[in-house]
């Protein structure tokens, strides 16, 4: 199994406290530690814990809008970039809507070339209506999203794997739209040539998984087993009326981790993220830590690793994780990455 580590950027109320001007610096420090971090013991021989590090594509914050700070994931991906050697680059998931698809295409390339080809693509046909409509996106049907998500994803394809796209869709149009320089990546198989890996983000089972079918690496949806396994079938009868080939698209998921050596010492983190969400978004604290207690990570070491082995054998192999203090303390990123980790590599 391989893992990535969600960057604290605020869009989870999870830089309240810390002072703008020291924000970075704090995401920055948690970046070059997922650079290096080993798992396991930390001897010679260990491999890096984390494959990737991921931010999430949002300008208001949940639970709902606040004046706390969301940091732009597509500003961090190029800073990021830079300031790291290791580790591969994510977003969970940028919104087709946010950025002109060329134009997207073109910022992709030129981080993956700052990068040292490190980026990944998650693209999503977005939801959080409240911000849609602020930025003067209106909100269009779940239809036409995803409609321009599939349009969207075509031209940057096009542009990544033959330097120019064209399209006149309903949603977007290219007219010999160019991407030089191409990404460093380059894709192997019957679609051989330059390309950074998408990762539809999604579950709809009509059109996303469709869209996820025809032209993804990886995808990512439900994390809970009964979804997770539901989705995959869903993916998978997509990918034989496309022709396209199910075993050669990584299934993902994303997850809130709570880790804790003892059941009270769960129970002190969960009691520890009550009081600070209600520093923030008091009427939606207790809402929203038991939305997270009630997810498959969270518990002992051995529960945990429990959880993800039997999501392993539905076909869950890439895990991407979120610990909600990770902006304070670190304590359970090093438990999962001594305890869980050695556990589930491949």
């Amino acid at each position: 199994m391989r893992f990535g580590l969600f960057i604290p950027q605020g869009w989870r109320q999870d830089l309240v406290g810390i002072d703008p001007a020291e924000q970075w610096v704090v995401m920055s420090s948690l970046a070059q530690y997922a650079d290096s971090a080993p798992a396991g013991a930390g001897g010679p021989g260990d491999s890096p814990a984390w494959e990737s590090i991921w931010v999430y594509d949002h300008f208001h914050t949940v639970p709902e809008p606040t004046q706390e700070a969301t940091h732009e994931a597509w500003t961090l991906m190029a800073a990021f970039a830079a300031i790291t050697q290791r580790v591969r680059l994510g977003q969970m998931c940028t919104c087709m809507a946010y950025r002109n698809p060329a134009y997207l295409a073109k910022v992709a390339s030129t981080i993956d070339i700052v990068s040292g080809g490190r980026i990944e693509m998650g693209i999503g046909a977005g939801w959080y209506e409240h911000e849609w409509r602020a930025y003067g996106y209106g909100f269009p049907s779940a239809g036409a999203r995803i409609g321009a998500l599939s349009e969207g994803v075509d031209i940057m394809a096009q542009m990544w794997r033959t330097g120019t796209a064209t399209l006149d869709g309903t949603y977007y149009q290219a007219d010999g739209a160019r991407c030089y320089p191409q990404p460093l990546q380059y894709a192997a198989g019957p679609e051989a040539g330059p390309s950074i890996p998408f990762w539809i983000a999604g579950g709809g089972e009509k059109k996303t998984l469709r869209v996820a079918a025809q032209y993804a690496q990886y995808t990512n949806f439900d994390g809970n087993p009964e979804g997770f396994q539901h989705k995959s079938s869903i993916l998978a009868d997509h990918c034989a009326q496309l022709g396209t080939d199910f075993k050669a698209i990584t299934r993902s998921a994303n997850y809130n981790v709570v880790i804790g050596t003892t059941d009270a010492e769960v129970e002190d983190r969960l009691r520890w993220l009550g009081e600070h969400y209600a520093k923030s978004v008091p009427a939606k604290a207790a809402e929203t830590v038991e939305g997270i207690r009630s997810g498959p990570l969270v518990g002992t070491p051995e529960k945990i690793v429990a959880a993800l082995q039997n999501l392993r054998e539905l076909g869950m192999t890439y895990a991407i994780t979120y610990f909600p203090e990770a902006a304070y303390d670190r304590s359970g990123i090093e438990l999962f990455e001594s305890e869980v980790i050695p556990e589930l590599r491949d």
